[in-house]
């Protein structure tokens, strides 16, 4: 086994995901057009703690109408910038002051938008209670404002709401200058009955989003339960709700580049749910109640991250505030332990030469580095193989009627010459389990995202834009996306045949024309990848070349 066992193996997983995401990975439904019955998983023991069901109308209202039909407070730090609707008193206008929706464009990315919008997605905080008799701030709820009138990392603020039976709601809001909202919940029951409340949190999506839809990627309802990570996607729980109990943990909803999440108090015992009923919901609940006995306060505090998941910053979050697999919002996969270690390599080049396409380049001559004694080994094994070519055809011809034959003398022949076929294969599952984390690394963190290499390669995280079949822009016509083969996936397709030609010819005519068509099959397979891929894979292929050419020049082999 040799070097065509590599293109033979990283062709059929690259096939694999390419066919996979484009025939076979479930497309979601629209929840508008399509209601599922909703069975309970029964994963939660029954507690007391009530139900959170509450019957929300979704209004086709644009986005600016639904802006202007509540009073709100404006927050705004460094990375973000939105307004809290004092109507519910929910986080319901959230975009990225740093994060553009297209390459050269000026318009920010926009996560939250309120209850009443089609995409309608917002965050909700509050008491609960199993006493009828008693009224909670709800989803109608006018909060007022106490002090001052914008959230900012050095001002906090206070709102207020009291119902008719003398129990005064607070919540005392207040932001970093990142991400982290912190949300002071205190209960001041001024009446003369002791009454029992629930502290929870949910996140609220009316719609499934645009999503990837990559079997590679987690999109939807996620969450990290008694240190156990829940996945579930949107269809899942169309089709059947989640429930669970923990007494530690946190939960969310994950796009690919973002994240909305709750953190309950620390040391509660709390009920998570992640359902469908007309609206995506992700939430928890305290399942022991929080006892407030006559002229008593009481307090509770939720920790709401809703953040771009930039790696350190996240790394960071979970360190200082104790969150335990906080890190795993990035869908780093189950190479966990190479995707990881790839980006801080990608990290670490990028700040010094100040360029992702020549951090992908710097860590492409590392792993070159590292692989050379497997690969030396097997180049000089190839060389060797190379040598007994003629024999090889000598023998062919001699036993060609006798396959049985023919093996042994084949083994013969690589024993006395001291020849093992199967050293080629030393390099190939490194280098496999390589490709797929540099792959993974570039498709789900946000430092490739809009990162331009030289030339025409403006966003790395992105195709080759360049096409054959329009001459690479001489021609004014805008091929089909299944025509867009650039300049780089060519140029990995030409690095390939020429390598291919260094290793030893099969043996098999028949194999031999298949091989020959792998370069081709491979630039139309991984065309559509990210251009910080192929790039990857083409100064590999030619640093590969490089060093298998010297072993062959110091073997006496032939390179033609």
């Amino acid at each position: 086994m040799d070097t065509k066992n590599v293109i033979a193996a990283i062709s059929l997983s690259a096939a694999v995901i390419i066919l996979y995401g484009l025939f076979f990975a479930p497309t979601p439904q629209d929840p508008k057009l399509t209601q599922k019955n909703t069975s309970t998983t029964i994963e939660a023991k029954n507690t007391d703690a009530p139900s959170l069901d509450q019957n929300d109308e979704t209004l086709k209202i644009s986005r600016e109408e639904a802006l202007k039909e509540n009073k709100s407070i404006i927050f705004e730090n460094d990375n973000i910038k939105g307004s809290i609707s004092l109507t519910g008193s929910v986080i319901d206008n959230l975009e990225f002051k740093n994060f553009k929706k297209t390459l050269n464009g000026d318009e920010n990315i926009i996560l939250l938008s309120p209850r009443k919008v089609q995409n309608g997605y917002y965050v909700e905080t509050g008491w609960a209670t199993t006493n009828k008799n008693i009224d909670v701030p709800n989803t109608k709820s006018i909060w007022k404002v106490e002090g001052n009138n914008k959230l900012t990392p050095n001002s906090p603020i206070k709102l207020v709401w009291s119902n008719n039976q003398n129990i005064k709601f607070e919540k005392k809001i207040s932001i970093d200058n990142q991400y982290l909202f912190k949300i002071n919940q205190n209960i001041i029951n001024n009446s003369e009955k002791t009454y029992n409340f629930y502290p929870y949190g949910q996140i609220i999506r009316n719609e499934i989003p645009e999503i990837t839809n990559f079997f590679i990627l987690h999109e939807g309802p996620l969450g990290v339960f008694n240190s156990e990570l829940v996945e579930k996607d949107y269809d899942d729980i169309q089709e059947k709700s989640y429930s669970i109990n923990a007494d530690k943990g946190w939960l969310g909803i994950t796009d690919k580049y973002w994240i909305t999440s709750l953190m309950p108090q620390e040391n509660r015992s709390f009920r998570s749910d992640f359902d469908y009923k007309n609206k995506f919901r992700a939430n928890f609940i305290e399942t022991n109640a929080t006892e407030i006995r006559a002229n008593e306060a009481k307090s509770n505090e939720i920790k709401v991250l809703i953040a771009a998941k930039e790696v350190r910053v996240i790394d960071n979050y979970a360190k200082n505030l104790n969150i335990e697999k906080l890190d795993l919002v990035i869908d780093w996969g189950y190479l966990y332990f190479l995707t990881k270690p790839m980006w801080f390599a990608l990290d670490y080049f990028f700040k010094l030469l100040g360029n992702y396409g020549l951090a992908i380049i710097a860590v492409t001559i590392c792993i070159r580095i590292a692989l050379f004694p497997l690969a030396q080994l097997s180049f000089k094994s190839m060389s060797r193989m190379k040598l007994l070519q003629p024999e090889m055809k000598r023998l062919k011809e001699l036993h060609k009627e006798d396959k049985m034959k023919l093996q042994q003398e084949m083994m013969a022949l690589y024993k006395r010459e001291k020849v093992n076929p199967m050293s080629g294969c030393l390099p190939i599952l490194p280098m496999i389990f390589i490709f797929f984390a540099l792959y993974k690394v570039l498709f789900v963190t946000l430092d490739g995202r809009h990162e331009p290499f030289f030339g025409w390669i403006k966003d790395l995280s992105e195709r080759d834009p360049t096409s054959i079949f329009n001459l690479f822009g001489l021609i004014p016509w805008d091929p089909p996306s299944f025509l867009i083969i650039g300049a780089w996936p060519i140029a990995m397709g030409v690095s390939m045949y020429i390598q291919q030609k260094l290793n030893p010819t099969p043996p098999d005519p028949i194999q031999a024309k298949i091989f020959m068509f792998f370069p081709l099959f491979l630039v139309i397979i991984l065309a559509p990848f990210p251009s910080g891929l192929v790039i990857y894979w083409t100064v590999n292929n030619c640093l590969q070349m490089l060093q298998q050419y010297l072993v062959m020049r110091k073997t006496k082999v032939k390179t033609t």
